[in-house]
């Protein structure tokens, strides 16, 4: 019998339990929960006992998830399918040695960081301006982990923003760059155009329209681009000068890159020491995940509260609900992160997974979601674990008041989904209104409230810099360890490979140069109708 059918019989053989019995343990919150510099992590609204706990460790022991972590920070090839070590840590580190084959990796990291730091400050305090002055917005253009972290980013370190407007363009479909651009003055606005290869077909197409945008006011638009990209024959190709070129290695991937030159926008709009404080949160959470053991290490309880979830009680998705306004992008964030990661279907051998992959995650801002698609995580026949986040206080004193009604909501919450309503309290509850007999049993059947569902909560004293990036950097780690133990590869993403090659061929088809015949009578009809616009 392997762990992983034991944690299936300890979680049928306690099937009839519900979570809020185990609170008959009165220091039940305290076990289930951890405190790390600043962080309270609390997973007791969940179904997790003693005994699953520790086959849970066991199974993150047993596939050797410290052993990898070890190697991911040594520098080793982790990215087994595409030959690559994964050391985005290293962009947030903020020194010492970082080797990669017996080569120290600092001295480049901190060498672009301080170029960045030397522009952004140029930009946001006018020693580099643009050809109408001083620079007022800054256009970021890119594409999945190119955009979803800064933009993610610069919204939640509002507070911080004192620089030129950020906007953040990612969408080939060209309104977003019409709309994007429109109201702007192109004489004093920068744009930064962030892809590694610099090929990205989005990306270089929406980098091609700014570019003739602002050429029909400026005299020389190229000066007023910079690039986040390796490929320095092509930003001198498309015109953008060497000193403005920001490059990283093969061994960050994208939905990783935040830390470094993809971050550019972000230093921009809140200057070189707030970005600073936000990789010491995140070097913070690497060293409690390398240090600290696995019954207290955050990454590892987030992931094996995941594994249980998913794999083990079968629930295939997972809602991400931050009850912080400015943390709005962060669902959308984590889900590239997790299942751009984690959503495989084959092990790194190359074998299809004996179990599920990453689940399906999602999440809006409380308390908008309240409004929204509570009811099905209340009353649907689905179950959903939430993972709720939280600030114990916000950044507006004079609206403390609100501050406290979006803290009650959100602890409302995660106990009305543990704690439900029983069809015995929906009675009493419609006879309180004077309902009686057939129509009392049918109102109180829909007040019922099944509970018994589970929810995480992680709260911070305030959403700064620095808990930003240990949030970002608490996620990151938390779907390596979920990868470990699943036995796949969370760094590569060829999932995305043959919709790009199909997109590629269908261009022509759509333009009238050639036929596709070879397509699909599905999509020859569809092709066929935009190209003519007979529908």
């Amino acid at each position: 019998m392997t762990i992983w059918d034991e944690l299936k019989d300890h979680r049928d053989a306690n099937g009839g339990l519900r979570i809020l019995d185990l609170f008959a343990d009165e220091n039940r919150a305290e076990t289930f929960s951890r405190r790390v510099d600043g962080l309270l992590f609390d997973f007791s609204k969940t179904a997790l006992d003693a005994g699953a706990m520790s086959l849970l460790l066991e199974l993150a022991r047993s596939r050797s998830v410290e052993n990898r972590r070890d190697a991911m920070f040594a520098g080793a090839r982790i990215n087994e399918t595409e030959g690559r070590a994964v050391l985005h840590t290293a962009l947030r580190a903020p020194g010492g040695v970082v080797e990669l084959d017996g080569r120290d990796v600092m001295p480049g990291v901190l060498e672009t960081r301080s170029r960045m730091a030397d522009f952004a400050n140029a930009v946001r305090h006018g020693g580099l301006v643009g050809q109408g002055g001083t620079y007022t917005d800054v256009v970021n253009i890119g594409i999945g982990g190119s955009d979803l972290g800064p933009a993610m980013a610069t919204l939640a370190l509002a507070p911080w923003a004192d620089g030129p407007r950020l906007h953040y363009v990612s969408n080939i479909d060209g309104a977003h760059i019409h709309d994007t651009l429109a109201g702007l003055d192109p004489a004093r606005t920068l744009v930064i155009v962030a892809s590694k290869t610099f090929t990205t077909i989005e990306t270089m197409t929406n980098a091609r329209t700014a570019r003739d945008w602002m050429a029909g006011t400026v005299a020389d638009p190229a000066t007023q681009f910079a690039a986040v990209s390796s490929a320095t024959d092509k930003t001198g190709a498309f015109g953008i000068p060497p000193a403005r070129v920001f490059g990283f290695e093969d061994w960050v991937g994208g939905r990783y890159s935040l830390w470094g030159p993809i971050g550019l926008g972000v230093m921009l709009a809140v200057g070189p020491e707030p970005f600073g404080q936000m990789l010491a949160g995140g070097h913070a959470m690497d060293t409690h995940f390398r240090e600290a053991d696995l019954a207290d290490n955050l990454p590892v309880l987030l992931a094996l509260v995941g594994i249980w979830h998913n794999q083990i009680c079968g629930h295939a998705t997972r809602a991400v609900l931050p009850y912080d306004q400015r943390l709005a992008r962060l669902p959308a964030y984590l889900q590239q992160l997790e299942m751009e990661s984690n959503g495989k279907r084959v092990a790194m051998d190359g074998t299809d997974l004996a179990r599920d992959s990453g689940p399906i995650v999602w999440g809006e801002p409380g308390t908008n979601g309240q409004h929204a698609f509570y009811q099905l995580i209340h009353q649907g026949t689905r179950i959903v674990p939430c993972e709720f986040l939280l600030a114990a206080e916000g950044h507006e004193p004079d609206l403390a008041h609100q501050h406290r009604l979006l803290a009650a909501n959100c602890l409302a919450q995660s106990e009305a989904l543990m704690r439900g309503r029983s069809l015995e309290e929906a009675r009493a509850l419609m006879a309180g209104k004077g309902l009686s007999g057939d129509e009392l049993e049918r109102q109180a059947r829909h007040r019922v409230f099944p509970g018994n569902r589970p929810s995480t909560t992680l709260l911070y004293k305030r959403l700064t810099p620095f808990v930003l990036g240990q949030i970002i950097a608490l996620y990151e780690h938390r779907v390596f360890v979920e990868g470990v133990i699943l036995g796949i590869n969370s760094f590569d993403q060829w999932g995305v490979e043959l919709g790009k090659e199909l997109a590629l061929a269908l261009e022509p088809v759509l333009s009238g140069e050639v036929d596709g015949a070879e397509k699909d009578a599905s999509t020859r009809q569809l092709a066929r109708a935009v190209r003519t616009g007979s529908l």
